[in-house]
């Protein structure tokens, strides 16, 4: 891993490429400089189980996104910057106290804009005793240049797949060309850790998780998202196939996203997923 402080330069972080320089206090459309600023940390037992495990996963927030999605649940955190500007050594002490406190993991939440902030922090956490898996858990809107600098440091990574199409991307989440960044992101994650791996006590150790939220008529292109995978990332992925979807945020502003999903939406994704040969879906 080399200084990955220097992508923050001209900053080429995510596929935003805004080009400011965060090192002298500019921000990027996620808002953000070179700070680290954090939400939250605690002992979450709502991810995945393979995550959770009997001691739950070591979550820790992230302020603000790289994406601007109108229907985001977690709107107060990565649309209105809810969280705190903290220094290196405190997140190292919390990664250190949530291992303290049995996680099993440390789950970075929406990490893509603070990478190499967070990244440089996790080397000094290890030299002082972290030895539990990283999680990239992120919106799947990834350089997969950046991501070649993260290999041998991330474990798991959990990216979501929103869309099939670059136009849904724009639409719904305000970014160019969302589809063919995360495609091609994918393809990284999963050649540097391979598919999930699951211990004999039931929790991930290394591999790629992808989550996946079912959009009310059919606007998130799940066939094609599933298609995606099976082709060209591997019929063994794990995915997770989400059903939670509810108007949040802005999304009363488009009446296609106005409502709930109806689980026969989510039903017919899995049924069509499995015809593909996935069959490690959680849903």
């Amino acid at each position: 891993m080399h200084n990955l402080l220097n992508w923050l330069k001209n900053c080429r972080v995510c596929p935003n490429f805004c080009g400011v320089d965060r090192t002298k206090g500019k921000k990027g459309t996620c808002r953000v400089a070179d700070d680290l600023i954090v939400s939250s940390a605690s002992l979450h037992f709502g991810e995945e189980p393979v995550l959770v495990g009997r001691g739950g996963s070591g979550t820790i927030f992230f302020t603000s996104c790289n994406l601007h999605c109108i229907y985001c649940q977690n709107y107060d955190i990565s649309q209105l910057d809810y969280g705190s500007k903290i220094a290196k050594e405190d997140l190292v002490s919390l990664m250190l106290m949530l291992q303290k406190r049995r996680a099993e993991n440390i789950n970075l939440v929406t990490p893509t804009h603070q990478a190499p902030q967070i990244f440089a922090c996790l080397v000094e956490a290890k030299k002082q005793g972290l030895k539990l898996p990283i999680v990239y858990n992120c919106g799947g809107y990834e350089n997969p240049e950046f991501l070649k600098e993260l290999e041998g440091s991330v474990d798991i990574y959990m990216p979501d797949v929103k869309y099939a199409s670059d136009e849904s991307g724009e639409l719904y989440s305000g970014i160019k060309a969302y589809a063919s960044w995360n495609r091609k992101a994918l393809q990284e994650m999963q050649r540097q850790v391979g598919s999930l791996v699951i211990n004999s006590r039931g929790v991930a150790e290394k591999g790629l998780l992808v989550r996946h939220l079912v959009l009310p008529h059919g606007k998130a292109g799940s066939r094609e998202v599933m298609d995606f995978i099976a082709e060209h990332i591997s019929r063994k992925t794990y995915i997770n196939i989400m059903d939670q979807y509810h108007p949040s945020y802005r999304a009363q502003e488009y009446r296609e996203l106005s409502r709930r999903v109806f689980r026969q939406e989510v039903d017919e994704v899995v049924k069509y997923a499995k015809s593909k040969g996935l069959n490690r879906i959680l849903y």
